[in-house]
Order: structure tokens, then C-alpha cells, then sequence
């Protein structure tokens, strides 16, 4: 059980228990102590917190308590006038059945000051119950709504991601349509299919790397047709990370990144490596090209890596890294590090 909810079990046994004594010491200086009246004052106490749970789970599953004030107001006192006649009829049913003709309800005195008492009763309940939970209610709601932010701030990032491969990948079948219509076709297949996949991964934000890779293949068969041989590339992907979730489309970003600053400037082009691992429990995917970081490529690329470097803290706040370093052999590699998740 929750911490939150043994102190609302608590709550509902004191508040009820102090009610039903204090109503069990008036009854009995009036009438005389007698066993059917301690029953009775049990088994009220006992219905009591299950019909006040009853309306609490009600308040909830219909969200009164987010409806308009007046809304809210109508439904919780018709909610009280409601539980404090069945609380009544109980009452006297309990009485009737212990004590007969005895009893204090063969009047209609009693049974109208006891429907006062037990709706008043049940009123201070709500009172307490809906202002003890104010606080909660106030940081659920500033919860989903820093959720909400997040989505569409996470939705935006992705946005601006999307139309620069779009247009890349248009640009690069352009070229082939008048030498080489099969390709061409080939490539826009290739193109529909990316396409296909971004629509269908947006709304999840996170793909298994294995996606992730078959949908960078993709990309490189498209920018191979502006390459041609100049573009080289190996993976090496254990199996132990395939299954792993990583955000959709981070890595095809760091691979245009790779190719943009480091193949394409180079005339003789050169080799573009990717690799995944599982290191620590934790994902580590790397694009390596050549090239070497220097203060002017730092800044022509700074856009990209911003969106990704954000994407990754709204997806796993500080435990995400992505780096750009000088590697060895005059290298550049992007590293990114992830939380593995499965």
C-alpha cells in the first residue's frame, strides 16, 4: 500500500471512529447504555467510511473536483443529501431490528435530526477530503502540464529535423531521374519508406536501434547517388543492443551531420563508420568520419547537434551525452550515450 493511501485509510477510521463515539456517548446518556447501541454505532461507523470511499472513488473516476465550481458544488452537495438519507435509513433500519417498538425512530423527530446529522456529517467529510487533496490535485495537474509542454517541445525539435532530410533526400533523386529512371524509382521507394516510418515513429519518439539502423541504410542508398564511390561504410552493431530503444531519427541525424562536414568536403570522400554498443548498462552509439573539428566547423554545426543534444534531455534529462571529439588518425567522432532501457 502507499504511503498516501494509509494516510487516507487512517484519516477515514479517525475521522469516522471520532464521530461515531462522540455520537455513541450522546445516545447513550439519553437512552441508556445498551448493547444493540454500541452495535449499532459499529456498523455505522463501518458504513459510513465504505460509503465515503464509495463517493471519493465517484469524485475521481468523473473529475468533479475539475469542473466548473458551480458544476462541482450542485453534484457534491446532491452527493451528500444522497449518502446522508441511505446513512439514515440505515440507522433506523439497525435501531428498528435491535430494540422494536423500543426504539427512539418510532418517532419522526429523531429520524429527521439524525438525517441532519449524518448529512452534515458527510459534508465536512468532502470539505476535508477536498481541501487536504488540494495540494495533490495542483501538482498533478502542473505534472501533466510540464508533460504537455514537453511533447510539444520534443513534437517541434523533431519538426525542424524532418523538412532538412526531406529535402536532401529530394535533391539527391533529382539528379537520377533523367540518367537513371529504375534507380530513380528504387530511390523513391526508399524515400516513401522513410517517409512511412517517420509518420508512424512520432508519435512513440523512441524506435528499437535495429529500426534505426535499417532506415539509415535507406538514407545512405539515397546520398550514395551524389557520392558514388567516395562514400564507404561499415557498421559493427552487437546483437545485444538491436532491441534497445533510442530516439527516431537521432542517429540519421548524426550521419548527414558526418557525411555534410566530413565526407562531402573531401574529394576523394572517405569512410563513414558506425557503431553500437552496451557498455555499463548504458547505449553507446558512435558515427565516426574523417575530418577534424576546428572553431568554424563547430559553429556551421551547432543547429543539429542543439536539437539533438535537447531532444535527448527531454527524453532522459541529465543521464544522456552527445559529444563531438577530434578522434584518432584524424577522425572525428559523434558519441552519443544513452540509459539502456530493456
Amino acid at each position: 500500500m502507499r504511503p498516501k493511501d494509509t494516510i487516507y485509510w487512517v484519516c477515514q477510521a479517525f475521522g469516522w471512529g471520532v464521530f461515531s463515539a462522540i455520537g455513541l456517548w450522546f445516545a447513550a446518556r439519553q437512552s441508556g447504555w445498551r448493547p444493540s447501541l454500541a452495535a449499532g454505532f459499529l456498523l455505522y461507523f463501518l458504513y459510513s467510511i465504505a460509503l465515503s470511499d464509495l463517493l471519493r472513488r465517484r469524485m475521481e473516476r468523473k473529475q468533479w473536483l475539475s469542473l466548473p465550481r458551480r458544476a462541482a458544488a450542485f453534484r457534491i452537495a446532491a452527493a451528500a443529501v444522497t449518502i446522508g438519507a441511505v446513512q439514515t435509513l440505515l440507522i433506523v433500519s439497525v435501531d428498528l431490528v435491535f430494540d422494536g417498538r423500543t426504539s427512539v425512530f418510532t418517532r419522526l423527530d429523531p429520524v429527521f435530526a439524525t438525517a441532519f446529522g449524518t448529512t452534515l456529517a458527510t459534508a465536512t467529510w468532502i470539505l476535508y477530503y477536498v481541501r487536504f487533496t488540494a495540494r495533490q490535485r495542483q501538482r498533478e495537474r502542473e505534472t501533466l502540464l510540464q508533460l504537455a509542454l514537453r511533447e510539444a517541445e520534443l513534437q517541434a525539435l523533431e519538426a525542424q529535423i524532418h523538412p532538412h532530410f526531406l529535402f536532401n533526400c529530394l535533391n539527391s533523386i533529382r539528379g537520377l531521374v533523367a540518367e537513371n529512371p529504375a534507380r530513380a524509382q528504387d530511390m523513391i521507394t526508399r524515400l516513401a519508406n522513410l517517409l512511412r516510418y517517420n509518420l508512424q515513429r512520432d508519435r512513440y519518439h523512441t524506435a528499437p536501434l535495429a529500426s534505426e539502423i535499417e532506415i539509415v541504410a535507406d538514407y545512405l542508398a539515397l546520398e550514395s547517388v551524389r557520392f558514388e564511390d567516395r562514400l564507404q561504410v561499415t557498421l559493427d552493431i552487437g546483437d545485444d543492443v538491436k532491441q534497445v530503444p533510442v530516439p527516431t531519427m537521432l542517429l540519421q541525424t548524426l550521419v548527414e551531420n558526418a557525411l555534410k562536414h566530413g565526407i562531402a568536403p573531401l574529394p576523394e570522400g572517405g569512410l563513414l563508420a558506425i557503431r553500437a554498443r552496451v557498455e555499463r548498462n548504458r547505449v553507446i552509439v558512435e558515427v565516426e568520419n574523417p575530418g577534424r573539428i576546428v572553431e568554424r566547423m563547430a559553429v556551421s554545426t551547432q543547429v543539429g547537434l542543439h536539437n539533438s543534444r535537447h531532444r535527448l534531455r527531454i527524453l532522459y534529462g541529465d543521464e544522456a551525452l552527445l559529444e563531438l571529439r577530434n578522434g584518432d588518425g584524424h577522425r572525428v567522432v559523434a558519441r552519443m550515450s544513452i540509459p539502456r532501457t530493456i
